[in-house]
């Protein structure tokens, strides 16, 4: 967790609130169990996620297309444009996703970066179920990266092929964040998801 003093106002308003439903959850007979993951992991597993990926999508496109094909774009300014908005529309789609589940639905989702990583994120407001949650983690994985490079694959566009790999390696920390979710075991009846306030990840209340 970074210092307050560290923090913006509305990140101070929204660790503030994390804190006060932490202590309504503890009240009410609920533990709380971290699950955040670092940042500066997340960073280096992606560095070294991209080469199998790499290899998955390139395999794959030999495999169908029988040769191999590499583009980048018209032009190297427009790619890093376009890695830029998708960059946007990957947190898009994580507070989209949520919003359909919690209570106010866009109302309860709020934009922001991560310093000193300088890391884009999305968190949300509330608590909410497991597969919500995990939902909310995954789409963007699903939507930019394993969709358009299962097209670029079939639809013979090397270009989006790419597009998908560094979109997929991209939701490295999502990765991250949702094999803690999956592994973690816990003989808990009762079980409630709630995004962290200011750093990767999130934290179970559980009873």
């Amino acid at each position: 967790m970074e210092e307050k003093k560290n923090l913006s106002e509305e990140e101070k308003k929204r660790l503030e609130r994390f804190e006060q439903i932490s202590g309504e959850m503890t009240a009410k007979g609920y533990t709380r169990k971290d699950l955040t993951v670092d940042i500066g992991k997340a960073k280096t597993f992606g560095l070294f996620l991209i080469i199998p990926l790499a290899v998955i999508g390139y395999g794959l496109y030999y495999l169908v297309n029988h040769k191999l094909e590499f583009s980048a774009g018209p032009n190297v300014f427009e790619f890093f444009i376009t890695i830029l908005v998708l960059t946007v529309l990957h947190e898009l789609i994580h507070g989209i996703t949520w919003s359909l589940f919690t209570p106010n639905h866009f109302k309860d989702i709020q934009f922001g970066i991560l310093k000193p990583s300088m890391t884009p994120y999305c968190t949300y407001l509330c608590t909410l179920g497991k597969w919500q949650h995990l939902t909310g983690t995954v789409m963007p994985l699903i939507v930019l990266g394993i969709i358009p490079m299962l097209i670029g694959v079939f639809a013979k566009n090397p270009y989006l092929l790419l597009l998908g790999i560094i979109m997929a390696d991209a939701a490295a920390g999502d990765i991250m964040i949702i094999h803690r979710l999956l592994t973690y075991k816990t003989d808990a009846k009762e079980i409630v998801y709630m995004d962290h306030p200011t750093s990767a990840g999130g934290v179970i209340f559980e009873r």
